[in-house]
């Protein structure tokens, strides 16, 4: 005796998850033994530049010409990471960065220092994003969270070890508007082009635009032609957090790129458009990657500013976050299941 089904809407079968949604190039090395080979050492590579590099923030008893080819060596780590998770020619830029690291560390002009300097920050931040991997839940959005920080910390090492000779307010305007110009250029390729933008991601994606221009905006015009009483009651309120918590929070970081990290690997999970929220992460990066770059900055100050804004930035993302990945109405729940999208592995090419 057959059993006939029983009415009702039929919910879409999601359990067979898709394919990658992008087309990557074939494996330029085909042995699996070699590629696991050069991960080993380009991690190590990473650990040793990270460490001779901390040298110039962490006073130990070590030569200070370990500091500037640790610096080196960084930027050739962030400019294999880079080009290899972006689907670039390696043969083309890491012979570029690696004969800038040389001339810089050979020659140490001014000019060098501060390219180099710039390049290692542009590298880092962009990096430290591209890395990341979809995250579906809160766990793993703070699991991606903590490896963007770390990646974007050795790129602050590396940036103070070059100890160049620049203006903190023009080296860090530079180094953001390349590191957002690669990055948008990077998402572009990747196909996440705004045509695939929804209703809801692009309000999401013109809201961070809106609080970028509002920060950078607001922060400028309220130094130059803000009333006296608000410059005053803003300066004591910096005075007071130095003086009671040795640090100040950076609001570019707390409201813009923290949050638009854990938004963005988390809207990734679901569509690749995701990549539009997490570009304006590269802001947050790069100012972290900057940070150090004067040599007067003193370190503590940095590293408690840092945790602060981490912190603050990890709260306002999760809270948004909360609002965007929740299910809209329980009449969508019921018509589809959920969706978790698939990306390459880690250390794998985007496209």
């Amino acid at each position: 005796m057959s059993r006939t089904p029983k009415g009702g809407r039929r919910k879409l079968d999601s359990s067979v998850p898709p394919a990658y949604d992008v087309p990557t190039r074939e494996p330029r090395i085909e042995s699996p033994r070699t590629v696991r080979l050069i991960m080993v050492l380009t991690f190590l590579a990473w650990v040793v530049g990270t460490v001779g590099a901390g040298t110039a923030v962490v006073a130990v008893d070590s030569p200070t010409w370990v500091e500037r080819p640790s610096a080196a060596l960084l930027m050739v780590v962030f400019t294999i990471g880079l080009t290899h998770r972006g689907g670039g020619f390696m043969r083309i830029w890491l012979p570029l960065a690696t004969l800038l690291g040389l001339l810089a560390v050979v020659l140490e002009t001014n000019m060098l220092l501060a390219a180099s300097a710039a390049v290692t920050a542009v590298l880092a931040a962009v990096w430290a994003v591209l890395v990341t991997r979809p995250a579906s839940s809160v766990i793993g959005a703070m699991r991606e969270y903590i490896v963007t920080l770390v990646v974007a910390l050795s790129g602050t090492l590396a940036v103070a070890a070059w100890n160049a000779p620049v203006n903190y307010q023009r080296f860090n305007l530079a180094v953001l508007i390349v590191a957002l110009g690669l990055a948008i250029t990077l998402v572009w390729n990747l196909g996440a082009g705004l045509h695939g933008l929804g209703r809801q991601h692009f309000l999401i994606l013109a809201g961070i635009a809106a609080v970028v221009v509002l920060v950078l905006v607001y922060s400028s015009f309220v130094r130059s032609n803000g009333s006296q009483s608000l410059v005053r009651a803003i300066d004591e309120a910096v005075i007071w957090m130095r003086t009671h918590i040795d640090g100040v929070p950076r609001p570019v970081e707390v409201f813009v790129g923290f949050p638009a990290l854990i938004v963005g690997v988390s809207l990734r999970s679901r569509r690749r458009e995701g990549w539009w929220v997490q570009v304006f992460a590269v802001i947050g990066t790069g100012v972290l990657a900057t940070s150090l770059v004067t040599p007067g900055a003193f370190p503590t100050y940095i590293g408690l500013s840092t945790l602060y804004s981490a912190i603050l930035g990890l709260i306002v993302g999760m809270i948004i976050r909360h609002q965007v990945m929740k299910v809209r109405s329980e009449r969508a729940a019921r018509a589809i299941e959920d969706i978790v999208r698939v990306e390459p592995p880690r250390f794998a090419p985007l496209k």
